[in-house]
């Protein structure tokens, strides 16, 4: 298996697969209150079978070219994942997203390991458009699209009904010609 280094703290970016149920369910447990503040995969993944099937969707969005899942591990234990929720090649468009335990929060690995896998979307791929949707309420994740230069779009007003309550949601993006500049630097 290939595995992506995200610097010199033995973090790294790696496929996740149906195999991996077993560990992917076990990080989802640690993670499950935490994650769950914002996201609706603890409620989805909550044994083997549903991790397994959850993984299994990736498997086939990546056979598929629509979609990727990448676990992020910090001295070989699953912390974390970034994903390419959807993938449209024909139309250049991606939309991105991401989760952590607590363990793993406040080491800057979100913001590297989706660096990784915007370039990866933009260079290799040829996608020009990469969206962040976010609840309003989710700092730390707006905090991540900022330090990547995304671009706040607009407020989805009380559009994501998750666990009986209604929240807004933000549209983040970020453009291939932008990107490049950014990662170019000032000259």
């Amino acid at each position: 298996m290939y595995a992506i280094s995200l610097g010199d703290d033995g973090a790294e970016l790696c496929p996740l697969e149906p195999w991996q149920a077993a560990e992917f369910l076990a990080h989802m447990d640690r993670g499950r209150e935490f994650i769950g503040r914002h996201n609706g995969l603890p409620d989805i993944v909550t044994d083997l079978e549903s991790s397994r099937a959850y993984l299994q969707t990736y498997a086939e969005k990546t056979a598929a070219d629509t979609g990727r899942l990448f676990g992020i591990r910090v001295e070989g234990t699953l912390v974390g994942a970034v994903l390419l929720r959807t993938l449209d090649v024909a139309q250049g468009t991606a939309e991105a997203g991401c989760w952590l335990e607590p363990s793993a929060v406040g080491r800057g690995l979100v913001t590297r390991a989706v660096r990784a896998v915007i370039d990866w979307a933009v260079e290799e791929r040829a996608v020009h458009r990469v969206d962040w949707w976010v609840s309003s309420d989710n700092e730390p994740s707006i905090a991540v699209a900022r330090r990547l230069g995304m671009t706040k779009e607009g407020v989805l007003r009380e559009s994501y009904l998750y666990r009986g309550e209604r929240h807004d949601e933000e549209i983040w993006s970020v453009l291939a010609p932008e990107w490049r500049a950014a990662r170019r630097g000032p000259r």
